[in-house]
C-alpha cells in the first residue's frame, strides 16, 4: 500500500487529464486545482514499482507480468518507436520530415489506439519512420499533422527500466513501453544491448501486443 500523497502519474503524457504532460498535471495537484483521481491511471489499491518519474505494478492491465519497461534515452521525450506505414510510399508522398507529427494506429500489432508520433528520422526509400510518441493534445494543436492511417510496429529503442529479467541479446521478452496508454505487455526480440553509463540501451524488433 502507499499513501495518496506519495502517488505519482505514470509519465505517459496521454493528455486525458487536460494537461500535455504528467509533470504539468502533478504541478496542478500540488497547487490544489487537480486531484490524483483525475488521472485515468490513478489507483489506491495497487502496490506499484517506482522509477524517477513513473510508477509500474510489474503486470499489465490484464494481469500479465512483463520483464522490463522500456523508456526514454537521455534527453529524449520517450522511447524511440520504429514504424512502417501500411503503404510505405506515404513517407515520401507526404514528405514526412524530422519534426513532423504523424498520426496512425499500429494495426499490424492489433493495437486499437491511435498514436501521435513526433518524427526523428524518416527514410523515403524504405518508408521506415523513427520517432517519439507524444501527447494526443499535440495533434489537436497542429492542423498539419500527417495521417498515415495504419502502420506496422517494427520496433522500439530506449533505456530499460524496472527490470525483473535483464535483457539478453537474441532472446524474446515481454516488455511494457513506458508510454503505452493501454498498459498492455508487448513481446519482442532483443537485437541490441548496450551497457552505458546512462543505463541499458536496447533495441527490440518483431513486436506484437500480448
Amino acid at each position: 500500500m502507499f499513501s495518496a500523497s506519495s502517488w505519482q502519474p505514470p509519465g505517459k503524457n496521454c493528455g486525458a487529464c487536460g494537461f500535455q504532460t504528467c509533470a504539468s498535471f502533478s504541478n496542478a495537484v500540488a497547487a490544489g486545482t487537480k486531484k490524483n483521481a483525475d488521472c485515468i491511471f490513478h489507483s489506491s489499491e495497487k502496490t506499484l514499482l517506482r522509477t524517477a518519474d513513473s510508477v509500474y505494478s510489474g503486470v499489465d492491465v490484464t494481469g500479465m507480468p512483463y520483464d522490463f519497461v522500456i523508456g526514454a534515452l537521455p534527453n529524449e521525450p520517450s522511447a524511440r518507436k520504429i514504424i512502417l506505414p501500411f503503404r510505405a510510399d506515404l513517407t515520401e508522398r507526404l514528405d514526412i520530415q524530422p519534426g513532423d507529427l504523424v498520426l496512425g494506429r499500429p494495426a499490424g500489432a492489433g493495437c486499437p489506439v491511435q498514436h501521435v508520433i513526433q518524427v526523428r528520422e524518416a527514410d523515403p526509400l524504405t518508408g521506415v519512420i523513427t520517432g517519439y510518441v507524444v501527447s494526443p493534445a499535440k495533434a489537436r494543436e497542429n492542423p498539419n499533422i500527417k495521417d498515415v492511417k495504419m502502420y506496422h510496429m517494427i520496433g522500439f529503442e530506449g533505456n530499460v527500466q524496472v527490470i525483473k529479467n535483464p535483457p539478453e541479446f537474441g532472446k524474446r521478452y515481454s516488455f511494457l513501453p513506458g508510454f503505452c496508454m493501454m498498459h498492455r505487455a508487448h513481446s519482442g526480440l532483443v537485437n541490441m544491448v548496450l551497457n552505458k553509463s546512462s543505463g541499458i540501451h536496447v533495441r527490440i524488433e518483431g513486436v506484437i501486443v500480448l
